[in-house]
C-alpha cells in the first residue's frame, strides 16, 4: 500500500514504512501502476491527480468533529489519531491545532521558519542571517543573529505554549523535530499525517478495497 501526502512544495510518500519525498516537478513525471491513497492541499495538482485512475483521494472519507471552516485535509489527517493534545505541523507554514476528547477546538497558522528568515532579509541586509539553532530563550540576545533567532523562536514558542495549556504536544513536518526541542512534553512524529491516513483506510477498508 502506497500513501501520498501532496503539499504545496513537496510530495511525501510512505510505502511499507519507507518514507520518500519529491518536489512538484518530479511528481508531474511520476508514474506508477499501483494503487496510491492520497490527500492533497495543492490546488494546482488536483486535476493532475484526479485524472490518474490508480490515485484514490481519501479526503471524502474523513469525518472530523470541528466547526472550523476551511480546515485543510493535511491538518485533519495530522489530528485524526490524537484524542487530546496539540498538533503542530511545521512545514512551509506552521499550523497549530487543539484537540480535546477527539473534538477539534480550533487552531491557528504561522509562517514557516524559512518565511521568517526571508522576511527579515527583505527588511534589511543586516538581518539576512541563518538562525542560531542553539539560542537560549531564557536570556535576552546580545547580537543581531541571536536577536533575529530569539524573536522568531520565542514568539512561536509562546503562542504554542499558550495554546497547549499543559496538553501533550505532537510535532510533525520538516521543522517539527527542531521546534519540539523547546518543549518538555513534546513528541515528534514524522509520520503523523500518514497515521491519520492509515486509520481512515482501516475504517473504510470495505469501500476502498471493494
Amino acid at each position: 500500500m502506497i500513501l501520498c501526502d501532496i503539499g504545496n512544495s513537496s510530495i511525501n510518500f510512505l510505502e511499507d514504512q519507507k518514507f520518500s519525498s519529491m518536489n512538484v516537478e518530479e511528481f508531474l513525471g511520476f508514474q506508477s501502476e499501483e494503487k496510491i491513497f492520497y490527500i492533497s492541499v495543492n490546488e494546482g495538482l488536483k486535476e493532475h491527480t484526479a485524472a490518474k485512475r490508480n490515485f484514490i483521494n481519501l479526503e471524502p472519507y474523513f469525518q472530523f468533529d470541528t466547526i472550523y471552516s476551511g480546515l485543510g485535509i493535511d491538518r485533519v489527517a495530522a489530528c485524526y489519531t490524537v484524542a487530546d493534545g496539540v498538533v503542530v505541523d511545521a512545514g512551509s507554514a506552521i499550523s497549530v491545532d487543539v484537540i480535546s476528547n477527539h473534538m477539534h477546538l480550533g487552531g491557528f497558522i504561522l509562517p514557516g521558519l524559512a518565511h521568517y528568515r526571508k522576511t527579515y532579509a527583505e527588511i534589511s541586509l543586516r538581518l539576512k542571517c541563518e538562525f542560531n539553532t542553539q539560542i537560549s530563550l531564557d536570556a535576552l540576545p546580545q547580537r543581531t543573529v541571536d536577536a533575529v533567532s530569539y524573536g522568531t523562536f520565542k514568539g512561536i514558542y509562546l503562542l504554542i505554549d499558550n495554546a497547549a495549556r499543559n496538553r501533550k504536544l505532537y510535532f510533525t513536518g520538516g521543522d517539527g523535530q527542531f521546534l519540539a526541542n523547546f518543549f518538555d512534553r513534546a513528541i515528534y512524529d514524522k509520520l503523523l499525517v500518514f497515521r491519520g491516513m492509515k486509520k481512515i483506510i482501516e475504517e473504510n477498508s470495505q469501500l476502498l478495497f471493494s
